[in-house]
């Protein structure tokens, strides 16, 4: 048992900011846990997305969780904002039914209710200005502590920032724990391997792993070659212009950081591992280590997730910014081929690079893509299942500069980018 002692509030903007991130993080995975303990539902049939778009202009649910079985329904953590804005945003997210919110009839709500004296009349506005059809359940502070407690083992003094590393331990060692195995949590040890691999893969993937294959962590991904792997790249449009334009430094702080931790979880979380971030792109790697049979549809429903956050995450950056930028979103590119893990310093199993030509291809074919837009090879196309293979048309060949001409197919994310 992990104690947090009582700590200060939030004083800062970033700092909300970047609490409100990490209880995104935290709420999607104590939703798959209480799947697997509470309903028996195995962690890879919870379907969990981050920032799913609504339909209309700038409305983005921030967790939307699909069990096996079970009735979708959406997450909203919003930790540090004042009733009125609370109010207003549930009501302009969820007053009407879009096609995203198809089977929704539940909105959990994360909520801090510390210093909220008129918080009966505020939830009663929300009730008020959200779909009757949809019910609407409250977590506040003591019951997403418990929930902690009981998933994790995490004993957490008060929701707020100067507590969040010695948390995110705490729970990152649980996850270790339940993708790695062993004797009992007190005796379980996180060393860098396994939080290296606890960085690149989701625990549960990793659970499967051990237990289909019989691995050790030392095991899972060894230096060589792999086949049929499938690359996603990406990255967001202007982005030298988002720069150039965003005078105030803690603006592209909280942006970047906001984009790197909801990309990251949309790759693990689909089965996929987090190869790397440079600068604005991320590349992720489906069928690594081993190839399956759903790895590029994976890819693609992971690509269409990042397209809905490139846009949220653009749609927040011009918010905050005076000079109007022409595109906005994610730009992707896919390809499927052989990849080579090399070991970055001898015997290593901690830092890993990837090199292959699938990986050239897929970043060519990512710089013709507009925002929005996924750009596939023909290859990986024709590995994806009829119906996903029906959201591509076929391209003009692309030059691809030190490749040649590729064959390629396109589609077009709607996410209001």
């Amino acid at each position: 048992m992990t104690d947090i002692a009582e700590i200060r509030p939030v004083v800062s903007r970033e700092q909300a900011s970047e609490l409100r991130l990490l209880l995104e993080e935290l709420c999607s995975d104590l939703c798959r846990f209480t799947h697997f303990s509470e309903h028996g539902i195995a962690p890879e049939d919870v379907c969990v997305d981050r920032e799913v778009w609504l339909g209309a202009a700038g409305t983005f649910a921030d967790i939307v969780v699909r069990p096996l079985g079970r009735s979708p329904y959406v997450v909203e953590v919003k930790v540090g904002y004042s009733d009125e804005v609370l109010v207003r945003h549930l009501g302009r997210k969820y007053g009407a039914r879009h096609a995203a919110l198809e089977g929704v009839e539940r909105l959990l709500l994360v909520v801090d209710l510390q210093g909220r004296a008129a918080w009966e009349r505020t939830l009663a506005g929300i009730r008020a200005v959200v779909d009757p059809a949809i019910a609407i359940e409250v977590w506040d502070e003591a019951k997403l502590l418990t929930r902690l407690d009981d998933c994790f083992s995490v004993r957490v003094g008060s929701i707020s920032p100067a507590g969040l590393l010695d948390a995110r331990s705490a729970i990152d060692r649980a996850k270790g724990y339940y993708a790695f195995g062993g004797q009992s949590l007190e005796t379980y040890e996180h060393d860098p391997l396994k939080a290296e691999l606890c960085w690149h893969f989701s625990f549960w993937r990793l659970q499967q792993l051990r237990a289909q294959r019989a691995l050790t962590p030392r095991e899972i991904m060894p230096p060589g070659l792999y086949r049929g792997v499938v690359v996603l790249l990406a990255d967001l449009c202007s982005f030298s212009s988002y720069m150039r334009d965003t005078s105030d430094a803690r603006v592209t702080r909280e942006t970047l950081t906001a984009f790197y931790s909801k990309a990251r979880y949309q790759i693990i979380n689909r089965g996929g591992m987090l190869y790397q971030f440079v600068g604005d792109e991320v590349i992720g790697l489906f069928g690594i280590p081993e190839e399956g049979d759903a790895a590029a549809d994976n890819a693609l429903e992971t690509a269409c997730g990042l397209a809905s956050i490139g846009a949220s995450v653009a749609d927040s950056w011009q918010r905050q910014i005076d000079r109007v930028q022409d595109k906005r979103g994610l730009h992707i590119g896919m390809a499927v081929g052989d990849v080579q893990i090399v070991s970055l310093r001898p015997y290593s199993r901690t830092h890993v690079g990837a090199l292959g030509d699938c990986i050239n291809v897929a970043a060519r074919l990512m710089g013709q893509a507009g925002p929005g837009e996924i750009v596939a090879t023909n290859s990986l196309v024709q590995r994806l299942s009829e119906g996903a293979r029906a959201r591509f048309t076929e391209a003009e060949p692309m030059e691809a500069k030190n490749v040649g001409r590729i064959n390629a197919w396109k589609t077009k994310v709607e996410c209001g980018g």
